[in-house]
């Protein structure tokens, strides 16, 4: 019996987050979720259950409303870092959670890292 595809990005996500959790715990982690209109991405400290910084394509600062390229993804990573700096988080470990890293994806991880996030 085949898979339906949203049952195999369930079941990605959940084996990506496992395996992070058991690899990263007390870091903070870098959550990413796409849909085919927007980008967005949150540093979540999971051990207060709180969100440290948030960045995402529907914030009218950016100017990408309803985008969802890799244009859009480098400046939400490029924001995100920012944000991040200014409440003090450093280090983190990214979850894609069930997307792919290449496209938007790779883009936003790549615009965090020269923003001075490290993972």
């Amino acid at each position: 019996m085949a898979n339906s595809k949203r049952l195999l990005f369930l079941k990605r996500r959940l084996r990506v987050r496992n395996k992070l959790r058991k690899m990263n715990s007390g870091r903070v982690r870098l959550s990413i979720h796409r849909s085919n209109k927007n980008i967005s991405a949150q540093l979540i400290d999971d051990v207060q259950g709180r969100t440290l910084a948030a960045a995402s394509s529907l914030e009218k600062d950016l100017g990408m409303f309803g985008k969802n390229n890799v244009d859009a993804a480098s400046k939400v990573g490029a924001m995100l870092a920012q944000r991040a700096k200014a409440a003090g988080v450093e280090t983190c470990y990214f979850d894609r959670g069930g997307f792919l890293f290449h496209g938007g994806i790779k883009a936003l991880a790549d615009a965090a890292r020269e923003g001075g996030l490290k993972f």
